[in-house]
């Protein structure tokens, strides 16, 4: 189906036929996502023409049809031009049930949502789906939805949107999902009024059916409990999603503490539950995980803090089963050993923040991860224990991956550069104290618990054969010069004299030395502080 065709049905003004030729072309494109550049100026005219008519009196199956073509056609980003207007942007809002304005409250407080007809819920469902589109694809009409209020006339309108219609509730949370990403204005709008994050969170609990037994603690679904449903799992999605980009900032009051520890409360409820698929389980958690690196680390203790559910007495009556679905997740994204910027970072800060923070998810994961060291025959990154797997981690070309899993595992050893190298080995952890400025050991600033890690007896046997650099016991290497004459070893010392002092005016390397305060600098720069601190201690 042709645009010239399209265009001159949508003249004639016969709803019939307007509605033939563009289910024609609905069914020919619905998987379309390239355009012909030529063609550009036609659909522009088509787009301004479906406007002009979704803007009259028609019936909804026309309306339907034309919101079709036009959500199709939304997807290129140069026709959009007709429809994101202020005018345009009102009546895909209209057709979406969704009233702006000051009364946009009040009108939407008045919206029966019951009283919908299928093909009316169609026409909201196909309204919001371009409504999503545009507003990703043009930056005016993010502006325009911005000016509009776009964002608070979707949180009215979730206030009164049933459960049972899904596809409204979910494409109402996508759109402020794009809103609140696209938009820091909106988003901090909306940060304000706390109201928003209160009403995801009910959205939540609805969509995940969570049953407080406690003030922070949900019942513990049953084992035999069916797993989350395609469409419930899609809306939780979403909520995340949007409630991700609301939290981004941080609210110290009282009421936000509370609104805090109660998305934490589910959150846990979400990371012992299972959705239909293996994969979109591990999606969920991975939403659940970014939202709580978002929220204070001070209110993950609702993660351990069950006690209607119990716990472990090794932990003082902490439940650590969230604990463990986060390593279990963690050790899968590892294991995908791709992405690792945007799949690994969120949950290694997540663990990190809360090892530090809290001594009980400390305790439980150094025993997961640094179990006590029995024997040192085998390089620490090594092996397909999780340990080496993070170990290997600490050389990762990507800095924030790299930092993410040094900081975890120095966390872990409470900062203490003696127990780090211990599970480490120098080589690996040298870049990470470098950055801290711990090359000569130490600590770090953040004080621990003072109860002290013990070696086992097999360790503390092998501990003297140990190279410090690699971190295991090697095998002794033969002497390479115990063959050689003294002036064979005078020729080789020179060669090398000689290649470090080429390499050295090429740039290529540089010397390098340790100041006082264990950062490194340029070894002249060393040398000279070392000379003025000599002299100055020599004068009367």
């Amino acid at each position: 189906m042709d645009f010239e065709t399209i265009l001159s049905r949508l003249e004639t003004g016969n709803e019939e036929d307007v509605e033939k030729v563009l289910h024609q072309y609905n069914q020919e494109n619905s998987h379309t996502f390239t355009f012909d550049q030529n063609e550009e100026n036609l659909r522009s005219k088509v787009c301004q023409s479906l406007m002009t008519a979704l803007g009259t009196q028609v019936r909804p199956c026309c309306q339907r049809a034309s919101l079709e073509t036009l959500r199709i056609l939304s997807r290129d980003k140069r026709a959009l031009a007709p429809v994101a207007t202020r005018k345009g942007m009102l009546i895909l809002a209209g057709l979406a049930q969704l009233h702006t304005g000051k009364d946009s409250s009040d009108q939407a407080n008045k919206l029966q949502d019951d009283t919908l007809t299928p093909e009316q819920e169609r026409v909201v469902v196909e309204a919001l789906k371009c409504l999503c589109n545009v507003v990703y694809n043009s930056p005016a009409a993010q502006q325009v939805g911005a000016d509009m209020k776009l964002a608070q006339s979707l949180c009215a309108h979730l206030h009164t949107t049933r459960a049972g219609r899904h596809e409204v509730g979910l494409f109402s949370l996508r759109l402020l999902f794009l809103l609140t990403a696209l938009r820091p204005d909106v988003r901090g709008g909306l940060q304000s009024e706390l109201q928003v994050v209160r009403l995801l969170t009910e959205v939540l609990e609805r969509t995940l059916q969570v049953r407080w037994v406690g003030p922070y603690e949900a019942a513990a679904p049953q084992p035999e409990a069916s797993p989350i449903t395609a469409e419930d799992n899609e809306r939780a999605m979403e909520a995340l999603k949007a409630m991700f980009n609301l939290t981004l900032t941080d609210t110290g009051d009282e009421d936000g503490q509370h609104q805090f520890r109660l998305i934490i409360g589910i959150m846990r409820h979400l990371l012992m539950l299972r959705t239909e698929t293996e994969e979109k389980t591990e999606e969920a958690h991975s939403h659940a995980v970014n939202l709580l690196s978002n929220l204070p680390a001070t209110c993950l203790d609702v993660l351990m803090d069950v006690p209607v559910q119990g716990g472990q007495e090794k932990y003082e009556g902490k439940n650590m089963d969230a604990i463990q679905v986060l390593l279990e997740f963690l050790e899968k994204r590892i294991d995908k050993g791709s992405n690792y910027k945007e799949g690994l970072t969120p949950v290694l800060s997540l663990l990190t923040e809360g090892s530090r923070r809290h001594r009980h998810i400390r305790r439980y994961i150094k025993a997961q991860v640094l179990p006590p060291l029995k024997e040192a025959k085998v390089r620490p990154e090594i092996g397909n224990t999780i340990r080496n797997k993070l170990v290997r981690l600490m050389t990762h070309v990507d800095m924030g991956v790299k930092q993410g899993a040094a900081e975890l595992l120095f966390v872990l050893c409470k900062e203490s550069v003696d127990n780090l190298l211990k599970y480490t080995g120098y080589g690996n952890a040298a870049g990470h104290l470098v950055a801290k400025g711990l090359l000569a050991g130490g600590r770090g600033e953040t004080k621990y618990s003072d109860d002290e890690d013990s070696d086992t007896e097999e360790y503390k046997n092998v501990k003297p054969l140990i190279n410090p650099i690699t971190g295991h016991i090697e095998e002794p290497m033969p002497n390479p010069m115990e063959e050689m004459t003294e002036e064979q070893k005078e020729y080789e010392a020179q060669k090398m004299v000689i290649m470090l002092d080429e390499l050295i005016r090429k740039g290529v390397i540089q010397p390098m030395g340790v100041r006082k305060d264990s950062t490194v600098a340029p070894l002249e720069e060393t040398l000279h502080q070392h000379t003025l601190e000599s002299s100055g201690s020599d004068t009367d």
